[in-house]
């Protein structure tokens, strides 16, 4: 080989080392702009998932709370539910009280009864307001929802066979829900 070739190689040979090292310095710095890159990207993730971490657990929290507020207000509810009923019925028992006083001073029972009729009366009255409704089922067909037989009678005719013929106890019922059935007696 001639010296000329001798130096194209030689010039040839530092001009691939130094392209070589060009491409190992742009590789290093691709490589360390992304690394840079993933590491901001993983910061970001970080940030992120702590930020719905945090949300979470608020939720939870605020979800729990929520639950034994509800839990409480409805023992609260249950536990005071009687209380407007009873309210309702002091006046009766000051009635009540006021009769058995005065009747310890009057011989005449027909007031004592129509006093303890007008008191009768006017706690209907206020139990029927709030909802209350006296079941009375003489005459009526016999139906099993409202009414517990408690004696068979034999029908006179057939017209009455399956009707309620005599109501021993009263039942009650608020608005739609049955409290009490009447008992009956029924013809059979």
């Amino acid at each position: 080989m001639s010296e000329e070739e001798l130096k194209y190689n030689e010039n040839a040979e530092q001009e691939a080392a130094a392209t070589e090292s060009n491409n190992e310095e742009n590789i290093n710095e691709e490589n360390a702009a992304q690394e840079d890159s993933a590491e901001a990207q993983l910061a970001t993730a970080n940030a992120t998932i702590e930020e719905l971490q945090d949300k979470y657990l608020r939720q939870v929290a605020e979800f729990d709370n929520y639950r034994k507020r509800t839990i409480k207000e409805k023992a609260e509810l249950i536990k005071n539910a009687s209380a407007d009923i009873l309210t309702d019925l002091l006046p009766f028992i000051d009635d009540l009280e006021r009769a058995i006083k005065n009747s310890a001073n009057n011989n005449d029972f027909n007031a004592l009864k129509e006093g303890i009729e007008i008191i009768y009366n006017k706690l209907m009255h206020t139990l029927q307001q709030d909802g209350l409704q006296k079941i009375s089922p003489v005459g009526e067909v016999f139906d099993t929802d409202f009414h517990e037989a408690i004696a068979l009678i034999p029908a006179q005719d057939e017209e009455s066979k399956g009707k309620v013929i005599d109501c021993t106890r009263d039942g009650y019922k608020l608005h739609d829900k049955v409290l009490r059935h009447a008992q009956v007696a029924v013809a059979q």
